[in-house]
């Protein structure tokens, strides 16, 4: 029913033998001498294989490459007697004996030669720069950590700028000669200096992998083909525990919840509203009657009646929760805003502005200021304890509108006009503008801040990225809606999915890549409103409905359990910084 329209455009030190040490890399790699841990002679290049020699079951991987991989991650691992065994067998030794020579000498220090060695080692003149930089960087800050200032200066004048590169970092380096010789002397030794083995792992970064073979490169590759298998499996909703090397990854669409496991009711009236809080231990739920719900996700995903919260005297539009979770709002309908104690329950401050209404909250991420729209169009900064911090007046609004802050603060979020949405930011004062051809109802900000999900008039969900120049992704349709404001949502492993109300009293899911329509899943007996991913729980979906109940989606085929709870109310709401307003929805 559903699909995408693409309109434009994720030194474990190895045991010394009694004849000449090994000498181990990052704790992990070790490089032999001429003599091996086992008493036998170093690897000796089998001519037979040649440096050529492929080997798979296609032919792609040249052999003494994968050899040295394998070998490398046995070292990384600690199986260092291993690795020095397939050496052996193989031939094929892990780094030539010029190579080997180069690391021990920087491992000991003897910088003037392994600077020497490096020129023979046989790579290209920038990363002879680039290696010499790191070594003689070294040699200057241990020069300077030993008092030896006049010594670390030469050093930096006769041998590291003639290098002519990193001259930011040549000037650090002359200023810590400035800092040393300034000091007091009980400060003199306090020179920040990076272990020996630290300073291979920059030699590794700057010289080619086939002269030093990268630490944890078959950790690297194997993780790549995972990333492929689970960017390729559309229904792909499963925590990364779950994934096993012994078999490629392919997940069911059982992965997705799908099936109903409870059925919450509690509201007297439409249910309009609903979000899990960041932890996912909690899911607040607004209605038209005037009331907010707690409801507590238990351990073993049972959802039970939390706080009953009343005080509102219009139908409660949204909620918004702190980003500590220990806190929440709750916004009538152009009324006012209210925030309540997770714990107990109370309402503890009410946001007003005389002769207006609140149409929108949200929180700033320092848990520190509440954002709202305001009917006047404008939108207001508070502090926690009710005052006004700041406004920004003009066509900052509408009166049905959502409202969203990015992770870091920097951006408010709101629908401005019919067929636009307003991206503020604060901190450079500048704005932008995202702009539909159709009415936009509502929409969502994605987890990291680099999407938005906005819901238009005409059936359609479009997926924009706002990050660089705005545009539209990736578009999806399929579900139903006329009169009301449908909300939708990102959910499941990673946001790959996305999830809708509509007006058949149906939820719809589509994989958020491809935009292919997934399921369409039947259960309520009104138009459904809004739906909310857990997100700590990619297996838990829930859905509010005009029937008044609010459905627990889940995977596996287990029995539904309905909850009506009879519970007194003590007031309190819960809060999402993307509020709508529920009602008759038409061109105004």
């Amino acid at each position: 029913m559903g699909g995408l329209e693409d309109s434009g455009p994720p030194l474990k030190r190895v045991k010394e033998s009694s004849g000449e040490a090994k000498i181990s890399f990052r704790n992990s790699i070790c490089f032999e001498s001429p003599a091996s841990s086992l008493g036998v002679p170093m690897p000796r290049s089998l001519h037979s294989q040649g440096d050529g020699a492929m080997t798979g079951t296609t032919g792609v991987m040249r052999k003494q490459e994968f050899v040295k991989i394998i070998t490398r991650a046995l070292y990384s691992l600690g199986y260092n007697r291993t690795g020095a065994l397939l050496e052996e067998e193989s031939g094929v030794p892990l780094h030539t004996p010029m190579v080997s020579r180069f690391m021990k000498e920087v491992q000991e220090g003897r910088w003037d030669e392994s600077v020497v060695t490096l020129h023979e080692i046989g790579v290209s003149k920038d990363d002879v720069k680039s290696a010499s930089f790191v070594i003689l960087e070294q040699k200057f800050l241990e020069l300077l950590q030993k008092g030896r200032a006049s010594d670390a200066l030469n050093t930096l004048r006769n041998e590291i700028t003639p290098l002519g590169i990193n001259v930011n970092e040549v000037h650090k380096l002359a200023a810590r000669v400035v800092f040393h010789s300034s000091s007091a002397p009980s400060t003199n030794g306090a020179v920040p200096v990076s272990s020996r083995a630290d300073v291979l792992e920059k030699l590794e970064k700057v010289l080619p992998p086939a002269v030093i073979v990268p630490e944890k490169r078959l950790e690297h590759l194997v993780k790549l083909a995972l990333d492929v298998q689970r960017d390729s499996c559309v229904f792909h909703n499963t925590f990364d525990s779950e994934f096993s090397l012994y078999a490629d990854h392919q997940c069911g669409r059982n992965k997705i919840p799908s099936q109903t496991h409870q059925i919450l009711q509690a509201h007297s009236d439409e249910v309009w509203f609903l979000e899990f809080s960041h932890n996912g231990r909690y899911l607040a739920s607004t209605s038209k009657d005037h009331s907010a719900i707690i409801w507590e996700v238990k351990e073993d995903g049972e959802v039970f009646v939390k706080h009953k919260l009343v005080g509102h005297q219009k139908p409660v539009s949204i909620v918004s929760w702190s980003p500590d979770d220990s806190q929440f709002l709750t916004c009538g309908q152009e009324e006012v805003i209210r925030c309540w104690s997770l714990h107990s329950g109370e309402c503890l401050q009410v946001y007003e502005k005389p002769g207006l209404g609140l149409i929108s909250c949200g929180w700033l991420p320092d848990g520190r200021g509440v954002l709202s729209g305001v009917t006047d169009k404008s939108i207001i900064l508070w502090d926690v304890d009710g005052r006004e911090l700041e406004c920004w007046k003009g066509q900052r609004t509408i009166k049905i509108s959502d409202m969203a802050v990015t992770s870091d603060g920097k951006r408010i979020i709101s629908i401005c006009r019919d067929n636009a949405i307003l991206l503020l930011d604060r901190q450079a004062k500048m704005e932008r503008l995202l702009e539909e051809d159709q009415v936009i109802t509502s929409f969502s900000l994605s987890r990291d801040n680099r999407f938005l999900l906005v819901n238009l008039i005409n059936q359609e969900i479009h997926l924009w990225s706002i990050e660089g120049d705005l545009k539209v992704v990736s578009k999806y349709k399929g579900h139903k809606r006329s009169r009301f404001i449908i909300r939708s949502c990102f959910g499941g492993s990673d946001q790959a999915f996305i999830a809708s109300g509509s007006e058949d009293s149906q939820v719809y899911i589509w994989h958020r890549s491809t935009g292919e329509h997934l399921v369409a899943l039947p259960g309520h007996s009104g138009a459904v409103n809004c739906v909310s991913w857990n997100p700590a729980n990619p297996h838990m979906l829930a859905s509010a409905s005009d029937d008044r109940s609010v459905r627990i989606w889940g995977i596996g085929s287990v029995g539904f359990k309905s909850s009506i709870a009879n519970t007194s109310s003590n007031g309190c709401s819960n809060g999402n910084s993307n509020g709508f307003i529920r009602r008759s929805f038409g061109r105004r």
